[in-house]
């Protein structure tokens, strides 16, 4: 699903700008500082409803504005197009609209385009807290099994309530037991859908890290929140006393997380910073591959800001390589055209766009 025409309206210095990316491969030039990462951001927050900058919206959003637009259109697989659009003011509202419907839901906007980005802080994945490595599986997750955000949300209405009777202390247990038939029914089917997931992504993310590293004792396994030999309603009963202390549920789903291991020790305490962004790089392109076996028109849409960092001429061909081999949409920035331009094939698409002061401009 590229985006075959992009407006974007207040994100930080950007001067209102309206593009038609190539469906393929478009490459960001100019110097830092010139707004490149912001056409990332505004993208982001098309996709996501959230820059992935700045938790808070006040510097994305330009001074002298009270919100931002970003509006796209969408070119599906059989030559028809869908318009989605989104405006954030700074008191945190937003508005979206696909197909000139509004909609209230941002899960909308995510199974509409969705999005992965590269960008120099991607290590975080690795070395980060094991929330970040969720959301990267939930991501997966969400795309390809629809009832997978329903039965989210029962996790979460149930663990809320769980834990507001832990914190008072004295809990009746006629008031526990439907909570707890809940939160276990929850997460059960969460820890179904991801252990499907995993099986799928593990294979794919081996083949393609193979050709961006030899890493062969790098191992890949799921923790799943809980003591895999014992069934949820047991941990439950067993932690209660220590839940109750705590006032909140130590065990279940939102405590799982993805291990990434080399000879038993964690992969972040072992890799340099380049091989971690390209195990990172693995880890998400092996994404794209499994959503792109639901069709065309699921197609990721690859943002990757400051390719050259951390990548030498032979690791950033070997990826641009495997972004060819997706046949997806891909933004990419850089300061310098020539280095962004050298590493693809002659037969690849390539759109370059130079940024300078905010103002962008089509130079190929």
């Amino acid at each position: 699903m590229p985006l075959s025409r992009l407006s974007v309206t207040g994100v930080r210095n950007l001067h209102p700008v309206t593009i038609q990316p190539s469906p393929r491969i478009n490459l960001i030039y100019g110097d830092n500082g010139s707004g490149k990462t912001s056409l990332l951001e505004a993208i982001h927050i098309l996709g996501l409803a959230r820059s992935f900058r700045s938790t808070r919206l006040q510097p994305v959003i330009q001074h002298s504005l009270e919100a931002c637009t970003v509006f796209a259109e969408v070119l599906l697989e059989n030559g028809l197009s869908r318009s989605m659009g989104i405006t954030r003011s700074k008191q945190a509202d937003y508005q979206i609209r696909i197909d000139g419907q509004t909609v209230r839901s941002t899960a909308q906007l995510a199974d509409t385009l969705p999005l992965q980005l590269i960008n120099p802080d991607s290590f975080r994945l690795l070395e980060g807290a094991p929330k970040q490595r969720r959301q990267y599986l939930d991501w997966g997750v969400f795309h390809v099994e629809h009832q997978f955000i329903s039965t989210w949300q029962r996790l979460q209405k149930s663990l809320k309530q769980r834990n507001s009777l832990l914190r008072r202390g004295r809990i009746d247990p006629a008031l526990l037991a439907p909570w707890d038939a809940e939160l276990i029914d929850a997460s059960e089917r969460i820890d179904a859908y991801r252990r499907a997931y995993i099986s799928k992504l593990k294979p794919v993310f081996e083949s393609v890290l193979a050709e961006l590293l030899n890493l062969d004792e790098l191992s890949l396994s799921y923790f799943r929140g809980w003591d895999k030999d014992r069934d949820l309603r047991e941990v439950l009963d067993s932690q209660l006393q220590r839940d109750c202390q705590l006032g909140h549920t130590q065990a279940g789903p939102q405590r799982a997380d993805l291990r990434l291991r080399i000879r038993g020790m964690n992969a972040a305490e072992v890799l340099s910073r380049g091989q971690q962004k390209l195990v990172v790089c693995a880890l998400k392109i092996a994404q794209g591959h499994l959503l792109k076996e639901r069709g065309r028109q699921h197609d990721c849409v690859f943002l990757i800001d400051d390719l050259p960092s951390e990548l030498d001429g032979h690791h950033r061909q070997a990826l641009c390589r495997l972004l060819e081999g997706l046949q997806c949409q891909v933004f990419i920035t850089g300061v310098e055209a020539e280095q962004l331009a050298e590493s693809w094939q002659e037969e690849t698409s390539l759109s370059m766009f130079h940024v300078e002061h905010g103002h962008i401009v089509q130079t190929e």
